[in-house]
């Protein structure tokens, strides 16, 4: 694991680095880099005997470092020091007001961020805006004891995507920010985009560890693929391949007593329609060229609780050695008449020890859990392109103890964290995600061909 260190500034006109009393130099090194910025520098140990990183204020200035970073670590590699890792955070929807940078979504940029000491990475949020491709800087936003400050700094080690939606992901001027710091600057980009629900099964469908948790799904195509499918299952899901948040999501039900249809969704409140046929509930729900983006998923006999469906939540995160780890987990209960878990539907969070009281009961479904998720993300990890480092899973739990996995969230949202009982799960997360940004930093320097393969 690569050791951070305690990071101080010195006032001297000369261009130093003392680095710490255990760290052992591979050979005598001329320059120290901070993100995309150099500096020839004289490097010995620390004359005090001190266990920190030392930076002269003439080194800092040029490097671009700013005053408040308090922990570092330490890269090297045949003729250079590596300071860091800078963590440029890439996001859309910035406001005019510093006190609130992306608006209702700053806080939880501000908890993400606030765990920089405990990981020795500098991470800074940034928008395409604030890229000065002329100068090679980014004039990005810290967040230092409680506030967010804007300083000017070189082009970063890492990108952390974190856009909020496909609409900002698909503009030209953000692909544009990704195209050219890839492969322009050579830096890398992790998770770079919201999964495709039907591309995704299609590419799990073929691999061995991910298979058996994927309910049967298909492209809308016909009224009797739906029929067969909601007759075979008894009731099936119809969701937007590109969609998010259980937006437009539908339970379609069968009675084959009576050979009716029923379409149970929630438009301000639960709602629930019935049809003599399919193509009946279909053209009355789905308005033009709608029904065309449609998949149909089957619907799951889910274990319940107080008689009403339950699903999982399950955080994979990559760690500073590039491995994957459990790092939340939560169950999902849902709102009266919804067909989803969704909290915007009246669902509500609650913790395996509240679903589970009983121990043995809880290890053993959180087991099953923890396996489904680690398999998965090793599927999907092999499966999708781009640097994959954080995942979201909704995992639901059949009747006969069966795990199935329903959406795979590349930028999960971080609603279940809302919970008292989960506090602990949201720093991990937030931990791991720019834990990571240091194993991928140390792998460019020294196994850069492994990324670009």
């Amino acid at each position: 694991m690569r050791v951070r260190y305690k990071c101080e500034m010195f006032d001297s006109n000369e261009i130093k680095l003392y680095y710490p009393r255990e760290f052992q130099p591979k050979g005598k090194h001329q320059f120290v880099l901070f993100g995309s910025n150099a500096a020839e520098a004289e490097c010995s140990r620390h004359p005090n005997g001190r266990n920190v990183i030392s930076i002269s204020s003439s080194l800092a200035k040029i490097l671009g470092i700013p005053e408040f970073v308090s922990s570092l670590c330490l890269f090297e590699d045949d003729e250079a020091l590596y300071l860091g890792p800078l963590v440029g955070i890439f996001t859309s929807g910035f406001t005019p007001f510093q006190l609130l940078p992306v608006g209702e979504r700053t806080k939880n940029f501000a908890n993400q961020m606030s765990v920089q000491a405990s990981v020795g990475a500098v991470p800074f949020l940034f928008g395409e805006k604030h890229v000065d491709w002329e100068k090679g800087v980014i004039n990005g936003f810290f967040y230092h004891e409680q506030s967010w400050k804007k300083r000017i700094v070189p082009f970063p080690n890492v990108v952390y995507d974190r856009l909020p939606n496909r609409l900002s992901e698909g503009q030209p001027s953000f692909q544009k920010v990704k195209e050219k710091m890839e492969n322009d600057y050579l830096i890398p980009w992790y998770n770079p985009g919201f999964f495709n629900k039907l591309e995704l099964h299609e590419r799990l469908c073929n691999d061995s560890r991910a298979e058996h948790y994927l309910p049967e799904t298909h492209p809308f195509r016909s009224f009797s693929d739906i029929e067969r499918m909601v007759e075979t299952y008894g009731h099936v899901y119809l969701k937007k391949a590109d969609g998010s948040n259980g937006e437009k999501i539908r339970q379609v039900l069968y009675d084959p007593a009576k050979g009716d249809f029923y379409c149970r969704f929630f438009d301000k409140k639960s709602r629930l329609y019935k049809f003599s046929s399919i193509e009946g509930l279909i053209n009355h729900t789905y308005k033009g060229k709608e029904s065309e983006k449609l998949i149909v998923q089957q619907g799951i006999r889910l274990r319940r609780l107080n008689k009403k469906p339950m699903d999982f939540r399950v955080h994979v995160n990559k760690n500073e050695s590039g491995q994957w780890n459990i790092s939340a987990i939560a169950a999902k209960i849902a709102g009266d008449g919804s067909p989803t878990t969704h909290s915007r539907f009246g669902g509500v969070v609650r913790s395996l020890e509240e679903v589970f009281p009983e121990e043995e009961e809880r290890e053993i479904y959180q087991n099953k859990l923890h396996k489904a998720a680690l398999d998965l993300a090793a599927a999907i990890e092999d499966n999708i392109g781009g640097i994959v480092a954080e995942i979201g899973f909704d995992l639901g739990i059949d009747c006969n103890g069966k795990v199935w996995m329903f959406e795979a969230n590349s930028k999960p949202g971080r609603q279940i964290f809302s919970h008292p009982g989960l506090k602990e799960s949201d720093a991990l997360t937030s931990k791991l995600a720019l834990a990571f940004a240091v194993h991928l930093t140390e792998k460019t320097i020294h196994s850069p061909q492994l990324l670009w393969e």
